[in-house]
Formats: C-alpha cells, structure tokens, sequence
C-alpha cells in the first residue's frame, strides 16, 4: 500500500501512464489554483470558481505552457511529450485539439513532479502563474 504523500521512486513514476499522470497533474494543479486565489483575498465562492475555471482550463494552461517555455529539464520536456501525444479517453468541449494535447502534456510534467516529491522543483514552476 502506498502512503499518501509518500514520493514515488522516478523510475515507477517513469513506468505509468501518461494519462495517469496528467490525471494526478490536473488535480495538484487545480488545488494549487484554488489555495492561490482563496488566500489572494476574500472573493464570494462563485467568483474563486470562475477565476479557477479560467486558468485550469485546457486554453489557461496552455497559456502557462507558453510561460513556461525553456524551462522545462530534458527529462521534463519527455513526460510532456508523452503526455502531449498520448490516446486519451475523451477530449475538451471547449478547447481546440492543440490546446487539449498540451494541457495533458503539462499537466503530466505535474503529476510526475508531484508523484516523486519534487515539491521545490513543482513551485518552481508554477510560480510563473503568479
């Protein structure tokens, strides 16, 4: 059994899905949207969850892809491939193709930081959204 917050070694994070990893992405980055925008300050709980929806949509992160630009290690710049390019079971309503790929791409980069504990590295990243 694996215990929560206990980082995966690189190598077992390497070995799963792209899609598993843009899922466990999607939801460290939404929960790093919403501790943002809930500590900037006292916004009404329906405008936390417009500004939130802005900027975890497929078109908001592929916006903080553009930011992110060169600053992704080789390693990183692979799990984003993976993640960009992998079949996926369903696709955005509301974003084009490009942008959903990319989304997923980032959001595996995401999850494989946040699966084997690289938390510094993580922040580090996501600071350009602020």
């Amino acid at each position: 059994m694996i215990e929560f917050f206990e980082p995966l070694s690189q190598d077992k994070a390497d070995n799963l899905s792209p899609v598993t990893l843009a899922f466990v992405g999607d939801a460290v980055y939404s929960l790093y949207v919403r501790q943002k925008f809930a500590l900037a300050a006292d916004y009404p709980a329906g405008e936390l969850q417009k500004m939130t929806v802005a900027e975890v949509s497929a078109h908001g992160q592929n916006g903080l892809l553009h930011r992110l630009a060169g600053k992704f290690t080789p390693h990183e710049e692979e799990i984003f491939r993976r993640g960009r390019n992998a079949k996926k079971p369903s696709h955005s309503k509301n974003a084009d193709l490009a942008e959903y790929n990319n989304s997923t791409g980032l959001e595996a980069v995401i999850g494989w930081l946040y699966l084997t504990g690289q938390r510094d590295r993580l922040i580090n990243l996501l600071a350009v959204t602020e």
